[in-house]
């Protein structure tokens, strides 16, 4: 698949529309997947209750006899909040893979390439191994040293791939590779040494939303909201850093400035979403893929319709992670690995030879 190309950047803006019928397709789909995800499980609810109990807790139902406390429970306190903090997750990993790939102008980019995810990792392994109480009430300090551990990776690559005043991407890719390597082998080193019960921290480690509560999707959401609009407000100038540098910068961009918005941006959204979900990978690789084969590279258009499909995997993933082997629940990691590693394998083929960015 070949770069988007653009002759007239102020031709490309006037005639550009808004994707808003197919964004409205995507909320349509995750709509489906959302009732779908919330009524099936190893206790099946009609879709019709399902709608009657969550039109009773907005008050536009007058609650029924009918339907049995239990259900009341397993919606609004199991399988709504674990829907809802999937969605983001997915949204996220979906819209930060795309920004990845065309900051890096490689397809084969994901929210995990610059050590995120290992240094989220290690950062909860040390606090989970410490001995310190991680949860107060509603609060966990797990999900907040996942997050500071993935922001010091970030910027210690980041450091590394300054020369000069100047970020070299193929740089900060492989200083992202070893800072994640070497965060991996600390990682297992820690546990190795260590006494107690590891595995809510191995499960942790292989993602999945078991312990999702509607404070986690709260708290998630600033780190989107931020993150999110930084992205899509740069989505015009990611298309014209597709170019050669030097024909971005006649058209005005300031090409550093903006790796360094992006690449902030883009980490705090996944970091944000590794420490409340764990480590889930390939979302970031599959979404953008999916909407560049059904509609084109415009990032524009791609970065919005990659989160609404990642989100839309995730809400699945996690269906076919808790009713495949019920009632044991397998990591959501697990299943996005068995469907991510031969899309990965289709991609580099698909991509062998090419350049780069030639995709």
């Amino acid at each position: 698949m070949k770069p988007t190309t653009y002759t007239n950047d102020q031709d490309l803006v006037l005639t550009y529309k808004y994707p808003w019928n197919k964004i409205t397709i995507g909320i349509v789909i995750i709509f489906i997947c959302a009732v779908i995800g919330v009524a099936i499980g190893s206790v099946y609810i009609p879709v019709t209750s399902v709608f009657l109990i969550l039109f009773s807790k907005l008050n536009l139902f007058n609650e029924s006899t009918e339907l049995t406390p239990a259900w009341h429970t397993i919606i609004w306190n199991i399988r709504l909040p674990r829907v809802v903090l999937a969605l983001l997750v997915g949204a996220s990993l979906g819209i930060s893979g795309a920004t990845y790939q065309g900051l890096f102008k490689n397809p084969l980019a994901d929210p995990y390439l610059i050590g995120v995810a290992s240094g989220a990792s290690l950062g909860a392994t040390i606090v989970f191994l410490s001995g310190i109480p991680f949860t107060y009430g509603y609060f966990s300090l797990l999900p907040v040293a996942s997050f500071c551990g993935g922001i010091i990776a970030v910027f210690i690559a980041y450091l590394i791939s300054i020369k000069s005043g100047n970020t070299h991407l193929s740089t900060l890719l492989l200083a992202g590779l070893a800072i994640g390597a070497f965060a991996t082998a600390i990682t297992g080193i820690l546990m190795l040494r260590s006494d107690p019960d590891l595995r809510p921290l191995l499960s942790w480690l292989m993602g999945g939303f078991i312990r999702a509560q509607w404070s986690h999707s709260i708290l998630i959401m600033p780190y989107m909201i931020i993150g999110v609009s930084f992205i899509l407000g740069y989505s015009r100038i990611l298309n014209t850093m597709q170019l050669e540098g030097y024909y971005a910068e006649s058209l005005g961009v300031n090409i550093e400035k903006t790796k360094r918005i992006l690449i902030v941006s883009a980490t705090l959204v996944t970091a944000a979403a590794v420490s409340f979900s764990g480590l889930i990978g390939f979302v970031g690789l599959i979404a953008p893929h999916i909407i560049r084969l059904l509609w084109g590279t415009d990032y524009r258009t791609l970065l919005p319709l990659s989160g609404l499909v990642g989100a839309a995997f995730l809400i699945l993933a996690d269906l076919a992670a808790r009713t495949i082997v019920s009632p044991i629940e397998l990591p959501v990691g697990i299943i996005t690995a068995l469907v991510g590693s031969p899309f990965f394998v289709y991609v580099l083929l698909k991509t062998k030879g090419s350049t780069v960015d030639g995709y």
